[in-house]
């Protein structure tokens, strides 16, 4: 007799199960030292701060998100229109380097090749007579958002505790020890910007004020201010040389805040010392505890939404840097948890409504000169970061980048037409706080123009998502730009008469056979992203009923794109010509931008690109670059391969140094080498990835669930296309056990499960067939690949899977029963 399991079905926002608060915490027996790469982050999307829980002189490095060197400016080129005929030419007949000559003196910037991001500074407090200590432990706890240092000194414990309030806009700082009389130290600012000046004024407050940094011809012209405000409890304070100094307190409460002058991309008239004045002013009103609180309820409506248990193993006791060390060679469940939940803590704590996205290092950032400027790099990069955002259920935190690609919208307008003569708008492969968007860096890198296009795909997923079509009608004027910029800029390739990019390249990869050269027409990525964003145009189109015609010219054009191509080593083609080498190892594997974050290629659909794509992934490798690994992650679970996906979990839970390629550091950023934050957000949405997928037309539980993680599990919170949330999801032995989803819109619910399921109650559960009617889960048709041998196919290996249709109800609730053998 077959038995039937199910859960209880229980309201939204009740906790469904019970996860250790212990496994959510950073900890460790030793201070950071000097390196930065051991401290411990925390931030409010506005500003940041490095906690090195150093105990003789702590250091909290400051970073402000609009203090970036230079100016308004622009960057266009506009040599670019009158060379872009003889370009052409010159790519069409295959002399790539003497098109990559006339691109870099015509196409890529004489001007700004983009501002830097830079810190604001840092406040030191040394204490005396410390060095002696015992007991030390520092934590972030990642579910409160708090970081405490604690040890003990002459019988003494001494407990430093920090955040950066949400609510409030600053950093509060809490010195304390368990005996009175006993906290002295002195404490003042330090920055390596040239125009500054720290000052006190006499107040119990301490002031950097400062200009960013002249750069490339552009002048810095953001000022900001940092104030530093002490309440002592006990003892005495006294201003010394510009330095606070404190003597035998009980406790100390420091409050923090930085304003600069910058209101947006063209406008820097805000006055940073008044506004810093006020966010000082509210805080030093309220008690440390009372704003503690009002933080982590900030900081836990948008954290506790999601709830990940994949269980608890013997290694979860050792601190952090030793389980990093340890992780590739024993089984630790609960590091990956840690590792998931840290990646949403770190969007979270990066990018706030109202604030600037993250950038190529979140907000964090102490060197004047930070490795490509941490920018914006639009060619993977900042795409990656927000890659968590929507499907985490953190779609507040995408707001930030979705108003940057409004803004490039605007400059990218200009852009478009100056150096291309299009209408619409487009960007290059970077861009920062100034929205610049001219091609930068060297025609290798700059000369890709998918920038502003693979932008605008997440203005159509928060769509996908929310299903708020008020939201959709604000944007559809920059989904139509960027489709706008493609109809016009679109060449036919005298080959085979396809629209092609040119110039175009598949970023940062150059075949042997163009002649070294990365120039190329119509890549496999420039294809794809083209093809994206005219079908979200065309969808967009249909959804609010208007701009027919143009919809129906896109349809036109997008049926004369290069359709994806399977070459003779069985791999997708990375550029039209069948030149890629099974040996090139090259970190950007663009051509399977197709696989993730877009769907075009699918084990159902596509199965013959599906398997090239597979060959693809088998052929570059493992070994890369940490952001790199972030993404060939998704791409492993996109395969439904959980154990080649876990791998490279584990090749990235890896400190640096220790396997070829990229790591992680033991703070758990993410190692490029060096740190860019886009790994971490990778890896967050690639085990997102592993345990639900909803691009494919349904909403896929367990796609990709790893043999270590396959015992036992938990997950809720989840949002999948169309509003479906999953609210409870449970397996065992890789069998799904329990799963209730929650409609937020209603329509059609595809479920592909692995195992057989029966529906709770009076539903008609039917096994699916056909196309899903659901809007949200339309799949644009794509075009037969061109083979040039037999395709692959038993590479595909995939489980059999169950799939089902249920007409769903908005705002009901849906417990499904599964079947026990």
């Amino acid at each position: 007799m077959k038995k039937y399991l199910f859960n209880i079905l229980l309201l939204l926002g009740i906790q469904l199960f019970a996860q250790n608060t212990n496994q959510l915490k950073l900890w460790y027996n030793t201070p950071s030292g000097n390196v930065w790469e051991n401290a411990l982050p925390i931030g409010n999307g506005f500003l940041g701060a490095m906690i090195y829980g150093n105990v003789e002189k702590e250091i909290f490095q400051l970073n402000e998100s609009t203090v970036w060197s230079g100016s308004p400016n622009r960057n266009d080129n506009p040599n670019a229109k009158g060379a872009l005929d003889e370009i052409r030419q010159l790519l069409f007949q295959g002399e790539y380097k003497n098109a990559e000559k006339l691109i870099n003196e015509n196409i890529i910037t004489r001007k700004s090749h983009g501002q830097i991001f830079q810190p604001v500074g840092n406040i030191e407090i040394s204490f005396a007579n410390q060095q002696n200590y015992t007991d030390y432990y520092r934590e972030l706890d990642i579910e409160k958002a708090i970081a405490k240092t604690s040890y003990k000194v002459n019988g003494i414990v001494y407990t430093r505790e920090a955040f950066t309030s949400f609510p409030d806009r600053v950093l509060a700082i809490k010195f304390s020890a368990d005996k009175p009389g006993q906290l002295s130290f002195v404490a003042g600012f330090t920055s390596g910007h040239h125009k500054q000046k720290i000052t006190s004024n006499g107040n119990k407050e301490l002031s950097l004020s400062g200009t960013t940094s002249d750069h490339e011809g552009i002048e810095g012209k953001v000022k900001f201010n940092a104030l530093a405000k002490f309440k002592v409890d006990g003892g005495s304070i006294k201003t010394v040389d510009n330095l606070i100094k404190v003597e035998n307190a009980n406790s100390v409460v420091i409050y923090v805040s930085v304003a600069t002058n910058f209101i947006n991309y063209n406008d820097i008239s805000a006055n940073e010392n008044e506004l810093a004045k006020s966010f000082l002013n509210i805080a030093a009103n309220k008690s440390f505890d009372k704003m503690r609180t009002a933080h982590i309820a900030a900081y836990q409506k948008y954290f506790k939404r999601v709830k990940l248990d994949l269980g608890i193993s013997e290694a979860s006791k050792l601190p952090t840097d030793q389980r990093l060390a340890n992780f590739r060679k024993v089984l630790d469940p609960s590091f990956v948890t840690l590792y998931y939940q840290y990646g949403r803590y770190l969007l979270i704590s990066s990018s706030q409504p109202g604030g600037q996205p993250a950038n190529l290092q979140g907000i964090w950032n102490h060197s004047m000169r930070p490795a490509w400027d941490s920018k914006y790099t639009i060619n993977i990069n900042t795409e990656m970061n927000y890659w968590p955002a929507e499907k985490t259920n953190l779609s507040e935190m995408h707001q930030p980048l979705l108003k940057m690609v409004h803004e490039l919208s605007e400059t990218g307008k200009e852009t478009a037409m100056v150096m291309y003569g299009s209408r619409g708008w487009m960007a290059h492969h970077n861009t920062d706080i100034w929205r610049i968007n001219g091609a930068v860096d060297g025609a290798t890198w700059g000369v890709w123009n998918a920038g502003g296009g693979w932008l605008s795909q997440h203005l159509w997923e928060h769509y996908l998502y929310t299903g708020d079509k008020k939201y959709l009608e604000s944007v559809y004027e920059v989904l139509k730009g960027a489709a706008m910029f493609y109809s016009d800029f679109l060449v036919k390739d005298p080959k085979n008469g396809w629209l092609v990019v040119a110039p175009g390249n598949s970023p940062e990869n150059s075949p042997a056979a163009h002649q070294g050269s990365a120039m190329t027409v119509g890549s496999t990525m420039d294809n794809q992203i083209v093809f994206d964003v005219f079908s979200s145009v065309i969808q967009a189109s249909a959804v609010l009923k208007k701009d027919k015609e143009f919809a129906d010219s896109l349809l036109v054009m997008r049926g004369l794109l290069p359709p994806m191509q399977i070459g003779r080593h069985n791999q997708l083609q990375e550029w039209l010509d069948d030149v890629d080498d099974p040996k090139d190892n090259h970190r950007h594997i663009s051509h399977l931008y197709g696989l993730y974050p877009s769907s075009q290629i699918s084990a159902y659909r596509t199965p013959e690109l599906f398997a090239a794509a597979k060959n693809t992934l088998m052929q570059r490798g493992d070994v890369s670059t940490g952001w790199s690994m972030g993404w060939k992650v998704n791409w492993w679970a996109k395969m439904q391969d959980g154990n080649h996906a876990y791998k490279l979990i584990k090749d990235q839970l890896t400190p640096l140094g220790v396997n070829e390629g990229g790591g992680t550091y033991n703070n758990l950023f993410d190692a490029h080498p060096p740190f860019q934050i886009d790994g971490n957000f990778g890896c967050t949405s690639g085990i997102t990835e592993m345990l639900m997928q909803s691009s494919d037309g349904s909403v896929h539980l367990l796609p990709a669930l790893p043999d270590a993680l396959k015992e036992y599990g938990e997950i809720n919170g989840l949002i999948a296309r169309g509003g479906f949330q999953i609210t409870n999801m449970k397996w065992k032995n890789a069998k799904l056990v329990a799963v209730t989803i929650h409609s937020k819109l209603g329509g059609n619910l595809r479920l592909r499960t692995p195992n057989e399921i029966v529906l709770k109650g009076n539903h008609d559960l039917k096994k699916a067939s056909g196309v899903n009617p659901n809007a949200f889960y339309q799949v644009e048709e794509i075009k037969n690949p061109i083979i040039s041998k037999e395709s692959n196919l038993e590479l595909l290996n995939i489980k059999p899977t169950y799939l089902y249709d249920l007409n769903t109800t908005k705002g009901k609730n849906y417990t499904f029963l599964i079947k026990e053998l």
